[in-house]
């Protein structure tokens, strides 16, 4: 049986945390989510504002305090009480709609979270959860239940909103980049005259919403901390690692950050680490599912067991933190990559150029403003995206537009 003075507690602790939230800049997903849905998740890496979102939300769009509450799955009140007794409580006392953050520190979190969503049909549940594997474990059971959503680090279209450079801005269709990006272009010029020094914050430091108003020392050390927290507490407490595995993974990614784009030999590296093939390809793909990396297979490849034939560093704010002087060319293509999935495109490593992406049978050569379409120029349907240009002409694009996808 709950206590009610415990209960009163989660609202006091649900209404304290709102106090501090502030509606100065609504990350896009806020307008995507079915918020209708009786059960949504919301995943993503740490520091991404999976919590900033759902708090928005519950504040300035649902505006309904007396039917609504927040909890975080690692409160101290799940010590003693579990998420049924906590939901029937709050049922009870007229709620409705229940906000559960970092669900993935929860035992059992999708039997529970099952059990609630058939026994109460008219309470609406949101969650949070990190990027990495248990979700895609458990999920299996609340398919045709749980709708999901992803929530990516900033884009630069966001990087610059965030920060008052310009208006808020529609993004830009990866079919207008190709057909007439001019007018879209120069729009956006017409508010940031000199894009290109701000692109280069952006690719530093600017990839997170925790960088805002920060120095830039203080950025890298909450990077750092949040490298080894994926690592040392996220992924240990999902698959079980000791503290020797965790450092064998670290080792793992420093070795891809010292190299990036990485063409991995699978033989090699699991001999340095002293582990299996089978072990390598198994933390490589949790390292891409925690957001740390982004891998990448030739045009051919349909096996999830195949070896990548390329790793990128899945955002270029983890090569500074990596390295204080990271190569451009590599920040680059890594820059490229990151928009392009997490605009929700499937790319591909093409026989030419770069990327490759399928939908739009579209290659993508990536380079500086000397680059030309030489290596390309055989394909059928190619751009080539270009560092150091604020304007593009023809089949050149400016690098930074393409930031403009999310």
């Amino acid at each position: 049986m709950l206590n009610d003075n415990f209960m009163k507690e989660l609202y006091e602790y649900n209404d304290s945390i709102l106090r501090n939230v502030n509606n100065h800049y609504f990350r896009y997903l806020i307008n995507e989510v079915d918020w209708n849905q009786r059960l949504i998740a919301i995943k993503g890496s740490r520091g991404v504002g999976k919590t900033t979102l759902i708090l928005q939300y519950l504040k300035f769009v649902l505006k309904n305090p007396d039917e609504s509450l927040y909890v975080t799955a690692d409160h101290y009140w799940f010590y003693t009480n579990n998420l049924v007794q906590t939901a029937d409580a709050f049922y009870k006392n007229g709620g409705r709609y229940l906000f559960i953050d970092e669900v993935h520190k929860y035992p059992n979190w999708a039997t529970e979270i099952k059990n609630i969503y058939d026994g109460y049909p008219d309470l609406k549940i949101v969650f949070t959860s990190s990027s990495i594997l248990d979700i895609y474990k458990d999920e299996a059971d609340l398919s045709r239940r749980l709708i999901t959503y992803e929530l990516p680090g900033l884009s630069f279209r966001e990087y610059l909103e965030m920060n008052n450079f310009i208006k808020k801005t529609s993004p830009i269709s990866l079919e207008t980049i190709q057909i007439n990006p001019r007018e879209y272009t120069e729009s956006v010029l017409e508010q940031v005259q000199h894009p290109l020094p701000l692109f280069r914050n952006y690719l530093k430091t600017g990839y997170f919403p925790f960088s805002t108003n920060e120095k830039e020392e203080s950025t890298f050390k909450k990077l750092n901390q949040v490298i080894n927290t994926i690592i040392e507490t996220d992924l240990s407490m999902m698959e079980g690692f000791d503290v020797k595995t965790a450092f064998k993974i670290k080792k793992l990614l420093g070795v891809v950050a010292e190299s990036v784009p990485f063409k991995p030999n699978i033989s090699a590296l699991a001999r340095k680490l002293d582990v299996s093939r089978d072990t390598v390809y198994h933390w490589l793909n949790l390292l891409e599912k925690s957001n740390l990396v982004n891998l990448l297979l030739v045009k051919k490849g349909i096996s999830t067991l195949q070896k990548p034939d390329k790793l990128f560093l899945e955002n270029t704010n983890w090569n500074y933190a990596f390295r204080q002087e990271p190569d451009l060319g590599n920040l680059r293509e890594t820059f490229l990559l990151s928009q392009l999935l997490n605009a929700n495109f499937e790319v591909k490593l093409p026989e030419n150029g770069d990327f490759y992406i399928e939908k739009y049978d579209l290659t993508i050569e990536v380079g500086g403003k000397s680059k030309t379409i030489k290596q390309v120029k055989e394909e059928s349907n190619f751009l080539i995206a270009v560092d150091e240009i604020e304007l593009g002409r023809g089949k050149k694009i400016p690098l930074w537009l393409f930031g403009f996808l999310y």
